[in-house]
């Protein structure tokens, strides 16, 4: 039988009324989320199909809940993050969180080299110069930013500038709003007879959150104390005010007290996924609605080095010049904050599996992992295997240095962030599916994932896993246009 994991302690859940202050991860979620995704592909995507894949976004949407709640649940529950949890599969060693790590690392990297192509080419469109300067400017600043770790108030206006965007893009999408019917004729299941699946594969690799945007949302519920936090390892920020705490509770509740509690702990976090992405999948609405009735007539669609001029047609026609210069500056902002976040979040995971994966060598001492890693504590003057060098290492290099040559080879933005996309659509699958192994494998049987859950996750699963080998097919030359629907 599989071992089951299951925090110790479990603090007392915010009631009523009081649960709303502890939605902020599902706040946070959506600003990070709704970034290409909604600002580069959907436009695309309605420029040259209209509302006809309005049902797909709908049924993306739907799985992004199933997802993020998924993988936040098995951290509330156990105080581990999920790639904790990964670890503890059977089969060749690590075989799960090697299958995470190695994508990843050119995400990463290629994704944070389209966000800061795509700032570029903003930058490019008001003051002179080319895009490939103010990219790797872009990328400069914000590892000295994220390293340093004093970006917070930067963060702060970036998530005002997000805001900002979605606010202008949803008061555009009404003032050119089509009738209601139009948009209805979006919800009936049809397929373009000639998909381009470059245009459409990133896309939904980008919908609220790529393949490991998925798990960070579980690193901010963590964050901010769902269930207690995470537990049994190093911490790189203070626990968050106002979080619940067990220091007044000398004996350990009972196991169906703290099954109760870690019950209404999940609720809450459904409670600030469900508002994350809600709030993103009317953002992303708009976003269609905006390329549908604006590039589409005109014949636009965003692409090359002009990416962010093409985009200012989404907000000019109602806003006027002035709202072509807020939509730069918030284009500048905004995804400048993304590559922040990015940086961060990417470096953070990377660190943890990293730690994960050398884990045997540590404790043994011994080996080049284990070398390499004393080298590191050494030479930066942390504590030995200190996460927090970790995370440096990686966002210098991963997203630092490696973005900055990407750029210079790679003119065009949209082809880098299509690169990305279609990386995340294709490793979504893995991810998803391992991930709801892990639940029931792992959780005790109270606190496992219900049947429509079990259900959900795995159609989910398998959703992205047929677009990624029809996508991979088609890359490798096959023709899949005689396949049903395609």
């Amino acid at each position: 039988m599989a071992e089951q994991i299951f925090r110790g302690r479990v603090p007392a859940p915010p009631q009523r009324k009081d649960r709303w202050r502890w939605y902020g991860p599902g706040l946070l979620w959506m600003l990070s989320a709704v970034g290409t995704g909604s600002i580069l592909f959907t436009p695309r995507v309605g420029s040259v199909y209209g509302y006809d894949l309005f049902w797909l976004l709908i049924i993306v949407v739907f799985f992004m809940w199933v997802m993020i709640r998924e993988m936040a649940r098995f951290t509330i529950v156990t105080g581990q993050t999920m790639l904790e949890g990964m670890h503890t599969l059977k089969g060749p060693k690590n075989w799960a969180v090697w299958l995470v790590f190695v994508p990843q690392l050119f995400a990463a990297a290629v994704g944070i080299a389209g966000l800061a192509a795509i700032v570029g080419s903003a930058f490019s469109a008001v003051f002179p110069g080319p895009n490939a300067v103010y990219a790797e400017a872009t990328v400069l600043a914000c590892v000295l930013l994220t390293t340093s770790g004093k970006y917070a108030r930067i963060e702060q206006i970036s998530r005002w500038m997000a805001i900002a965007l979605m606010v202008m893009a949803v008061v555009s999408a009404i003032a050119v709003f089509p009738a209601l019917s139009k948009l209805a004729e979006g919800l009936t299941f049809r397929w373009p007879d000639k998909p381009d699946l470059y245009v459409i594969s990133p896309w939904l690799g980008t919908i609220l959150a790529g393949s490991m945007g998925i798990v960070w949302f579980a690193y901010w519920t963590a964050t901010r104390g769902y269930g207690g936090g995470l537990q049994g390892r190093e911490r790189d920020d203070e626990q968050a005010e106002g979080t619940p705490t067990d220091k007044d509770e000398p004996k350990l509740p009972p196991r169906y007290e703290r099954e109760a509690r870690t019950q209404d702990w999940v609720s809450v976090m459904t409670g600030a996924a469900s508002l994350g992405v809600i709030g993103g999948f009317i953002v992303i609405t708009a976003f269609l609605i905006l390329g549908t009735e604006l590039l589409a007539p005109a014949g636009v669609v965003p692409e090359g080095a002009d990416v962010a001029l093409d985009l200012t047609r989404l907000f000019s026609d109602v806003w006027g010049e002035a709202g072509k210069y807020v939509v730069l500056a918030a284009i500048i902002i905004a995804l400048g904050g993304s590559v922040l976040a990015n940086q961060d979040g990417w470096g953070r995971s990377f660190a943890d599996m990293t730690l994960i994966l050398t884990r045997d060598q540590r404790h043994a001492r011994k080996g080049w992992a284990y070398s390499m890693l004393h080298w590191l504590a050494v030479t930066t003057g942390q504590a030995p295997f200190a996460r927090r060098s970790l995370k440096r290492l990686f966002i210098v290099t991963v997203t630092g240095v490696i973005p900055a040559g990407i750029i210079l080879i790679f003119e065009d933005p949209v082809a880098v962030m299509s690169a990305s996309g279609i990386i995340a659509a294709t490793h979504t699958p893995f991810i998803v599916l391992t991930a709801l192994l892990v639940n029931l494998l792992r959780l005790p049987p109270a606190l496992r994932p219900g049947w429509f859950y079990i259900v959900s996750m795995t159609l989910s699963g398998l959703f992205y896993l047929i677009f990624a080998v029809v996508y991979l097919l088609n890359f490798f030359g096959f023709n899949t246009s005689a396949l049903p629907g395609l």
